[in-house]
Order: C-alpha cells, then sequence, then structure tokens
C-alpha cells in the first residue's frame, strides 16, 4: 500500500444493499409448479424465478404455514 493514502479519511460506509442479497439455491420442484409460475411470469411480464422468490418473500412476511391433515 502507498503511505500516501490515509485510510482514516476514506469515510467508509456499510453497503445499502447488504439485505438484499441472495443465495443461489438449488430445488426439486414439480413440474406443474414450474410451469404455473412460467405461465404467471409471461403474463406479469417478469421472469418466473423472480416472481417464485416473490411469492416466497410474501410467505415468509406474513408467516404463512400450510396445514397438514
Amino acid at each position: 500500500m502507498r503511505d500516501e493514502y490515509d485510510i482514516k479519511k476514506l469515510n467508509p460506509r456499510r453497503n445499502p444493499y447488504v439485505k438484499k442479497l441472495k443465495k443461489q439455491v438449488t430445488m426439486n420442484l414439480n413440474v406443474e409448479a414450474i410451469n404455473y409460475f412460467k405461465e404467471l411470469s409471461v403474463e406479469l411480464g417478469i421472469p418466473y424465478q423472480t416472481l417464485i422468490n416473490m411469492y416466497l418473500m410474501d410467505c415468509a412476511k406474513q408467516k404463512k404455514r400450510l396445514k397438514f391433515d
């Protein structure tokens, strides 16, 4: 590192996108579910993976739970 750099004057700040980070995962999904989201994505004009992520985030925010009988 050069001597003329003064790290104390850099004014570091936190990354504003930290909360929006995503992690790639591999999942096995039913073909029917994939086709449903692909068809819906064509209607809405957004990628189906984005649509699935939005749906899952909505479920998580509302703390939805499946009912098993």
